[in-house]
């Protein structure tokens, strides 16, 4: 079986979808761009589904890039085909060298394809992860993590072509799969398609224009300039707040984690502020990623320079704290010259900021997972510190990235009420406060 191309592909797989697996209306469509994102637009389109990207990146064999020793993807999700690794006789900085390189242009292409929207919301919902076509499968382990990860009830991933055995070999990474062709001469997916020409970026956004709506639940949306890149506003009309986001390692504004929980947030008539604290660079340096004093700076100087945007004006701010996120909120906090009206930390490293716990007067609430159980005990230490109200929050059997269903929408749940707790009477206040 051949397709004529990517769309061609998209239509057969959609049809296999109607067929094979019922029930899909109402699914979210997220696509593995480049390739993919022509194949899933075809799906969305017959299913009348939304669609959205999970942004991975292969991590090839150096010498050999068509082969892949593993993947990353968005919020610092990684996988390492170790089968591969040892035949090709790889060693960990060769790996790491490559990995480096690839996440780079993770956050490049994420940054180019999202261009400021937040991720569709999958909490709760059956997601469709969709590829042009599956061979080792560390693309799209990577990305059914992530949309797990992002809450999702259901996995189905469904490609046009994949060696005969793919289930077996990907576990339990999805709940179901669909494939068009799976046959046991399987080489390359290249092979199954007449025209195989490599996607561009360009391509990618025209496969998603017809699923961008406005900005995440009605909010306007504003830019602002900072030193490692642009400061992402969403502000609802008449805010209680604004909530300004510090991501953990490995990650950045383009945290799924961290939209959908503002998502959250904007229904709770917060604003809110994602950015990045490092430049591309800079998160390639450990010693930088882990200096709770450098992302403290970084946080408090760019809540100066948002909050003198005039969406902004004579709001209360809050901090939203993420891993070592949640350290440099927790540092920056102590300084004289900071007044986060509330801070929320989710899955964070208290302990690097320890030395300054006793400083913090801002009302604080710490969530942790269940099973997360070395972290659970450094922020029930950290609690017993803090200087101003605070409280631990356990989510029953989370891990530490609140990939279990429903994990990450209490967070956000949690997060919502802590802030419209905390956050003073102004502008806003005639909200229901609850």
């Amino acid at each position: 079986m051949h397709f004529t191309d990517r769309a061609d592909a998209g239509r057969r797989l959609a049809e296999a979808l109607l067929s094979e697996a019922p029930g899909l209306r109402g699914a979210v469509v997220v696509a593995l761009p480049r390739g993919g994102a022509p194949v899933a637009a075809e799906v969305a389109a017959a299913l009348g589904a939304e669609l959205d990207v999970c942004v991975v990146r292969k991590v090839g064999v150096p010498g050999q890039p068509e082969v892949a020793m593993g993947a990353v993807g968005e919020d610092g999700a990684r996988v390492v085909n170790q089968q591969v690794v040892d035949a090709a006789g790889v060693p960990p900085e060769d790996f790491a060298a490559v990995e480096v390189r690839e996440r780079a242009e993770l956050a490049r292409r994420a940054a180019a394809y999202r261009r400021g929207r937040v991720p569709v919301p999958l909490a709760g919902r059956t997601v469709l992860v969709v590829d042009d076509g599956v061979a080792t499968g560390s693309s799209a382990l990577a990305a059914c993590r992530i949309v797990r990860a992002r809450g999702a009830a259901r996995v189905v991933l469904a490609v046009p072509v994949a060696p005969h055995d793919w289930a077996e070999r990907l576990g339990g990474a999805a709940d179901a799969y669909v494939a068009v062709h799976a046959p046991k001469g399987f080489r390359s997916v290249g092979e199954f398609y007449r025209d195989f020409r490599q996607t561009t970026d360009a391509e990618v956004l025209a496969a998603l224009e017809p699923s961008r709506g406005p900005g995440s639940s009605g909010c306007a949306g504003y830019e602002v300039p900072l030193a490692a890149g642009p400061a992402e506003l969403a502000v609802p009309a008449d805010p209680l707040g604004v909530v300004v986001f510090a991501h953990g390692s490995g990650s950045g504004r383009g945290s799924p984690r961290n939209r959908a929980v503002a998502e959250r947030l904007h229904r709770a008539g917060l604003a809110t502020v994602l950015f990045d604290l490092l430049t591309p660079g800079e998160a390639e340096q450990p010693r930088k990623v882990f200096d709770p004093g450098l992302l403290g700076g970084r946080l408090a100087a760019a809540t100066r320079t948002v909050l003198r945007h005039h969406a902004l004006a004579g709001l209360p701010y809050g901090w939203f704290g993420a891993s070592t996120g949640a350290a440099a909120a927790l540092w920056a906090a102590a300084e004289p010259d900071t007044a986060p009206a509330a801070i929320v930390s989710r899955g964070g490293r208290p302990d690097l900021a320890a030395a300054r716990l006793s400083l913090v007067a801002a009302p604080t609430l710490l969530v942790v997972g269940g099973a997360d159980g070395e972290v659970v005990e450094l922020n029930r230490r950290a609690a017993a510190e803090l200087r101003g109200p605070s409280a631990l929050q356990v989510v029953p059997g989370a891990g530490h990235l609140f990939a279990e269903p429903g994990a990450l929408a209490a967070v956000a749940d949690l997060a919502a009420h802590w802030f419209v707790r905390w956050f003073p009477p102004g502008r806003g206040s005639d909200r229901a406060r609850h």
